[in-house]
């Protein structure tokens, strides 16, 4: 399997194309602010055809360029319909305008085709089964998408904003819910194995095994000492 990543725009925000190989078709998850030229240069390299977009959730830093990328490439995008409203007006996903100088950039609005996402889908794209999990709290329509262990390879978890690497998403703008993200980190993170690869939307990559024994969130749920103190991150 490949799995191409790059941190984009103002934010930094990961985003990943997803192959059985190179030279196959190919998934693109959150091509977010000024991420359709590191798309363009991946499928290059690469020798890829986009099939899809999926979106972990709808903040502008995961979605600004999807218009751009779906028609450059004629391919849908899938969305959960709690977060779908962001991309046509990204202000009232964060709660304030983002500033016209920045907003000058975006393409802002939804592309041809939209596709809605639900708890338990199972996407098969690019010769590749993605799960999908709906994972609320740092927007309503948060989701995660799994690939199964192959081969060689370990399971992997693309964890949008719900999980990174010593931390979580932030939960203080519109539809973001401490609750509902210490529920999701419980619900969808907990189960899984020890080496699955945690691919999410800012930072490095790390591992469930490395965030059970580290994290304190994760920790807090899984009814061990940890506390919320590490900082939380994302738009």
């Amino acid at each position: 399997m490949l799995i191409a990543g790059f941190p984009a725009g103002a934010w930094g925000t990961n985003c990943y194309l997803v192959a059985p190989a190179a030279g196959e078709e190919c998934v693109i998850i959150d091509p977010g602010h000024q991420a359709a030229d590191g798309v363009v240069e991946a499928v290059r390299k690469h020798r890829l055809k986009p099939v899809a977009v999926v979106l972990t959730h709808g903040h502008i830093d995961h979605v600004a360029s999807v218009v751009p990328v779906c028609g450059a490439h004629d391919v849908p995008a899938w969305i959960h319909p709690e977060d779908r409203y962001m991309m046509s007006d990204p202000e009232k996903g964060i709660g304030r305008a983002i500033g016209m100088p920045l907003m000058g950039e975006l393409t802002v609005g939804e592309p041809d085709d939209v596709r809605e996402l639900t708890d338990g889908t199972r996407l098969d794209l690019a010769g590749l089964t993605f799960s999908v999990a709906h994972a609320p709290g740092h927007t309503k329509g948060s989701v995660t998408f799994g690939l199964p262990e192959a081969a060689d390879i370990p399971p992997v978890m693309f964890s949008g904003d719900l999980l990174f690497a010593g931390s979580i998403g932030r939960t203080d703008l519109p539809g973001g819910d401490m609750a509902e993200m210490l529920d999701s980190l419980a619900r969808v993170c907990l189960p899984l194995d020890d080496s699955t690869v945690v691919l999410s939307g800012h930072g490095p990559q790390t591992t469930i095994g490395q965030e059970r024994a580290t994290n304190p969130y994760l920790r807090q749920v899984a009814g061990g000492q940890g506390t919320s103190e590490a900082p939380r991150r994302g738009m």
